[in-house]
């Protein structure tokens, strides 16, 4: 398919090979030339140039053609039952809005390249995002309005042949800590006894002093289980390490601890394994590459797959600290306290550096739920928690869309605070998978 631009730049590259070639599997090609443009004889549009002559056409927003961060106003009206933006006001335009820069500006994540309040761990909330004040957090925008372009390209060009992504469900695991009790250390050890008897916490007393004991397993080995659920679902699932060395938000097993590296090693015969990146590795990258050493030496492969500790995301030095380290996919995209889709899609992507105006290596997999999110910031019941799952497998299998879900090793112990919830992620692996 051949495109008319008034120029060419990276931006309107980026976006349009994701649009049309990622979620639509169509080849595009850019000319500036009106001559070529209206000697071609297949699909073609103008985009931004206003030939008048009774083509296909798309109005356009700056967006695409600048370089550099500029806030802009975002003003929304309602689309085909959705939300839209960049609203253009040409009579032969073949949508009300400019999709391709609207698209670039939500995956992009524009938004958090511009000044913003930021957490108590430096991150950028959902609740800024436009997608949550304009109520569509939980939908996966850029696929639907791939979809709609579909539809205006099958009216122009009925001879088109599309090849649409399928609906792919990706499990991923979180290890914070690799057993609650065990393998610690005596001083940790004797410390989590007086804790408890500080708070007259007599049942983690006795637990603790029952696991140290092997009276019973520690309730963050829950790793025969996962490779159970795994088996049974036919499951592809991604671990995620933290190897840190010990700080306030930093609180696994020392990396030296040869138990430890059996769980890694194990693990790593049936399932993928990826760097979770320490707390206080977001401020100095020497530690990021560190901890990738770690795993590297544990495993002796490379180490190409990460997410970060706590999410913490700072837009694009997180990116560009993997990046160096020779990180190729990330799985960070989403948020902590609301569900949903925080780049407005469900494919993966190419992180594209707005500060350098470049698409990078770095490939992004935007997850949309979290256990934590569901039980601790929202206080969901189980119950609930399946309800809110269902409605973004659904939203994400309309679409062809990858399903990404993140989970923790001392999730599943379904005992206290998580009890019941061993069942939301059988649940939630039994829908996702008989939507394959």
């Amino acid at each position: 398919m051949l495109v008319l631009v008034p120029k060419i730049t990276n931006r309107l590259k980026y976006i349009f090979d994701l649009l049309l070639g990622d979620l639509l599997g169509v080849d595009v090609s850019f000319t500036t030339s009106e001559n070529e443009y209206r000697a071609f004889e297949n699909a073609k549009f103008a985009y931004g140039v206003a030939l008048n002559d009774g083509g296909l056409y798309f109005a356009s927003n700056r967006l695409l053609f600048e370089t550099g961060i500029a806030s802009y106003e975002v003003s929304y009206f309602d689309f085909s039952g959705s939300g839209a933006f960049f609203a253009v006001y040409h009579k032969a335009s073949a949508l009300p809005f400019d999709v391709f820069a609207a698209s670039f500006f939500l995956v992009s994540r524009y938004e958090e390249y511009l000044p913003h309040m930021r957490d108590e761990h430096g991150r950028f909330r959902a609740s800024q995002s436009e997608a949550y004040k304009h109520g569509f957090l939980r939908k996966p925008l850029v696929n639907l309005w791939s979809l709609e372009l579909k539809k205006i390209f099958e009216k122009w060009f009925p001879e088109t042949e599309f090849k649409l992504p399928k609906f792919k469900y990706q499990a991923t695991v979180d290890i914070d800590a690799a057993f609650a009790y065990k393998h610690k250390g005596l001083t940790r050890a004797l410390g989590g006894f007086v804790k408890a008897l500080r708070l007259n916490d007599y049942r983690e007393f006795k637990e603790r002093l029952d696991v140290l004991l092997n009276r019973i397993p520690d309730p963050f080995d829950t790793y025969k289980l996962h490779l159970a659920l795994q088996q049974k679902y036919s499951l592809k699932v991604i671990f995620f390490f933290l190897l840190a060395d010990y700080g306030p938000n930093d609180k696994n097993i020392p990396v030296h601890n040869r138990y430890f590296r059996q769980v890694i090693r194990e693990l790593a015969d049936y399932a993928d394994i990826g760097i979770h990146p320490s707390y206080a590795s977001a401020e100095k990258p020497g530690v990021l590459q560190q901890e990738i050493t770690r795993l590297s030496n544990i495993l002796h492969r490379e180490i190409t797959k990460s997410r970060q500790h706590f999410l913490r995301l700072e837009m694009p030095l997180t990116y560009r600290n993997l990046i160096n380290c020779d990180i190729t996919e990330d799985y960070t995209m989403g948020y902590a306290e609301e569900p949903g889709f925080r780049a407005s899609i469900c494919t993966p992507f190419s992180f594209f550096d707005l500060d350098l105006d470049t698409k990078t290596s770095l490939k992004i997999f935007p997850f949309a739920v979290m256990d934590g999110t569901l039980n601790d910031y929202m206080n969901l019941t189980p119950a609930q928690a399946i309800d809110v799952i269902s409605g973004l497998i659904k939203e994400v299998k309309t679409v062809g869309g990858t399903f990404i879900s993140l989970w923790h090793n001392s999730t599943l112990n379904d005992k206290n605070h998580w009890k019941g919830w061993l069942t939301v992620y059988e649940e939630m692996i039994k829908t996702a998978v008989t939507s394959r």
